[in-house]
């Protein structure tokens, strides 16, 4: 007991001093250099087949590559650039109600057989007699209520990285975005699988169109803080057992 309360402890203080380092700091930006966008960017993209054997004339003003002007400028490759738009407006109601009852009657009596019973209640106990001999009741009932209501919006746009290109031809993206207010910042996070055909012309591809969408938008520093519980409460919630 005494190695747990001080493992505890210093758990606790650890975890204190973590935080005092912060005190009058603003939550500092994850470096982009550390992702795997930044590794995709920088990494040289294999050229497609028809593009690496198609010859360029000099002395054309027309051009048929990615760079011209009617050219495709979807993302396709190894670090191109991709817009992720997320428009979440989910509405959920269920409501369930169940109602069950059963009841039961049950009786037996031998009021007369050929007047065994009279001689029996003759012998029996004052007040017991076989004109009655059984009688059992029984009931039950149950109802139950349940309802559910979800109501989720959310309307963002990200700019996310292609980090590789699986054999199939499916994109995979990751994209990431960080916005300080004051001593409050604001992360998004987004990756997931994307066909090519999907993208749009505009470059644009929606979140119900990735696959293995893993979309997360939150936040850290001082409001974040103030709205979690204390380290302390989050133990006792887990340790007491009631």
């Amino acid at each position: 007991m005494k190695l747990f309360t001080i493992a505890l402890i210093a758990l606790c203080l650890s975890t204190g001093c973590a935080r005092l380092k912060n005190v009058g700091k603003e939550p500092a930006f994850n470096a982009p250099q550390q992702g795997n966008e930044h590794f995709a960017m920088i990494k040289a993209p294999l050229p497609k087949s028809h593009e690496a054997t198609r010859p360029t004339h000099q002395a054309s003003l027309w051009r048929s590559g990615r760079d011209s002007l009617l050219g495709n400028q979807r993302a396709g490759r190894v670090g191109d650039i991709v817009t992720v738009v997320i428009e979440i407006d989910d509405k959920a109601e269920i409501s369930n109600s169940t109602s069950r009852s059963r009841s039961g009657s049950e009786q037996l009596g031998i009021p007369d057989l050929i007047g065994i019973p009279q001689r029996i209640n003759e012998v029996l106990p004052e007040g017991a007699s076989l004109d009655s001999a059984v009688s059992t009741n029984s009931s039950s009932a149950s109802n139950g209520d349940g309802s559910v209501r979800r109501n989720e919006k959310l309307t963002l746009r990200v700019a996310a990285t292609v980090v590789d290109v699986l054999p199939s031809g499916v994109l995979a993206v990751q994209g990431s975005q960080e916005v300080r207010v004051n001593f409050e910042l604001r992360e998004l996070l987004v990756n997931g699988y994307v066909r090519p055909a999907d993208i749009s012309r505009q470059n644009e591809i929606k979140y119900d169109k990735i696959a293995a969408a893993r979309i997360s938008y939150g936040g850290r520093g001082i409001i974040t803080d103030v709205q979690q519980p204390r380290y302390g409460q989050q133990i006792a919630d887990i340790v007491l057992p009631f």
